[in-house]
Parts: structure tokens; sequence; C-alpha cells
């Protein structure tokens, strides 16, 4: 009873926030690529004492414009899930509603999960949604009071491997390129253990050597990657601290503007954090470090 409960004050949470922001579909009528008919329905469960979404097929975004005095930055929100659900409440929803209360306009992402049965390509299926949603961020600029030189994305574990994959892989249209990203306990270094996981839960197969490459993204920071910040917990036994701060010395590296913190205790999937272990401080780190690493 008492996980009915909580499931049913989410919901209730998730109803009321959605009055307050503007849902659009991601590819606006236009077929999604690498889409393929299949019979799979979307729907709400519980795990990790949070609601998430599961067979995600149709993506949207859902944008919380900044309230009182508007910074003109704007956020693309990427919840984690292991890319096998959508945590769209306490890495999605709540962290938007916070941003936006310190005048940040942000963007909840609801990205398509990979899935043999919904894609030919699921590896590609989030990379191609959340550019999609960084460009729409750009044609709603004018609307939001957004400065479309101040457009970011912000992910939360496996949504932080897709916004550092949306950071890195620069793509030939600037709009769908973030302007700065906030990572919070991804992932980032190529190893076996990682290499597993990209196999089973992105690509669903072997990666091929041009692959390995391309998720080598250590690698593939340069003066030219975008200014990150990062957060993380020493004791965090899904992602270990080690991805942080590898990205974080090879943004040091090539001389580009980036912040990490290291929270002694936190665990995993912490979200908007606890005052309890002291992860509650990240989010006015953030705005606070947008200050002065954003122009």
């Amino acid at each position: 009873m008492p996980h009915r409960i909580t499931l049913v004050f989410l919901l209730l949470a998730a109803a009321q926030a959605a009055m307050a922001a503007e849902v659009i579909e991601l590819w606006q009528g236009d077929q999604a690529p690498y889409y393929k008919a299949n019979t799979l329905a979307e729907r709400e469960t519980e795990v990790w004492h949070t609601v998430v979404l599961e067979n995600v097929t149709h993506p949207t975004v859902t944008i919380f414009a900044s309230q009182g005095e508007n910074t003109g930055i704007g956020v693309l929100i990427i919840p984690g899930g292991n890319y096998s659900v959508v945590a769209i409440h306490h890495e999605g929803y709540d962290v938007a509603q916070a941003l936006a209360a310190q005048g940040i306009t942000a963007a909840v992402l609801k990205y398509r999960l990979p899935n043999p049965l919904s894609s030919d390509q699921p590896g590609r299926v989030p990379l191609s949604d959340s550019r999609r949603a960084l460009k729409l961020l750009h044609q709603q600029a004018v609307k939001y009071g957004i400065d479309p030189k101040k457009i970011g994305v912000m992910g939360f574990s496996a949504g932080s491997h897709l916004a550092a994959v949306t950071s890195l892989w620069r793509s030939a249209d600037d709009e769908e390129n973030p302007d700065f990203s906030a990572l919070l306990y991804g992932v980032s270094n190529f190893n076996e253990e990682n290499l597993k996981w990209l196999e089973e839960s992105l690509y669903f197969r072997p990666l091929t050597t041009e692959e390995k490459a391309q998720n080598t993204l250590l690698d593939l920071i340069d003066a030219n990657s975008p200014p990150a910040f990062l957060v993380h917990a020493y004791d965090d036994q899904v992602c270990k601290v080690e991805e942080s701060t590898l990205y974080a010395q090879k943004m040091f590296e090539h001389h580009v503007p980036v912040e990490l913190h290291v929270f002694a205790r936190g665990g995993h999937g912490f979200g908007l954090g606890r005052k309890e272990d002291g992860t509650d401080q990240w989010l006015n780190l953030f705005t606070a470090w947008l200050r002065h690493a954003i122009h």
C-alpha cells in the first residue's frame, strides 16, 4: 500500500506540472528516423522508488518557462534509466521546475528508448531525439526569451551518457549542438564494462571497430568541446566516480571551462539531491557556474 500511495502522489504531481508546461511532439508529424512499426504501449511503472516510463516510442519535449527574472538560458534535460526506462519525474520534471524557479527555461526530453522491436537501428535513436530537441529549443527561443547561444544539455546517468555523446559528436547543424553540458553521475569512459553495457542496452549487437572509436568519448574531447559541469558521488557503485573525474581532467587539459563536484556520499540516481548527504547543493552550484562560464 505505501508504494501505491507514492505512485498516486507522483502521478498527481506530474499532472499539476504538466498544466504549467508546454508539451511538444518531437517530430511533429514527420517520420522519426530509425522507426519501425510496433505494438509497444508506453506506460508508467514504479522502479527505484520513483515513477518511470517504459516502452517510449513517441518522443516529446515538455518546456517549463523561466519564472521571475529570465536569465536567457535554456537547458534540455535528459533523464536517466539505463536506456531501458526514462526516469521522467525525479530526473526530469522535478529538476525542470527547480531550474525554472531560478530563471532558466528547462525542457524535459522524453526520448525514444532503444529497442529492436521499435527501431531498425536502436543505437542511433536516442541521439537523433536529443539533437531534434535542441533544434526545437532554438526554434522556440524567441517565444521563451532564450538566448540561442545559451542552450545547453543536462543528463543523468544514461541520460548523462547521451548528453556527453550529444556534446562530443558534433552535428553539421549548429542548432543541434549544445553550448554547455551538465553531466550528473554518468558514463564517459570506454572500458570493458561499459562496452558490454553499450552492446547490450543501446546497440543490441557487437560494436564495430569504428563504433568503438566513436564511443571512446574521452578521446573526442578537444578545445571545441562545450564547457561542462559535472556532479558525482564517491560511493556511486553503478557509475564509478572516475567517469566524471577523467572527463573533467580531459577538459582541463584542453583548456575548456569545466567544474567538477564530488560528494562523499550520495550513491547513484539522487536527482535533485538530499540534505542529509549534501547532494542537494549541486543545483545552486550549477546556476552559479552558469553565470561565469556561459557568456
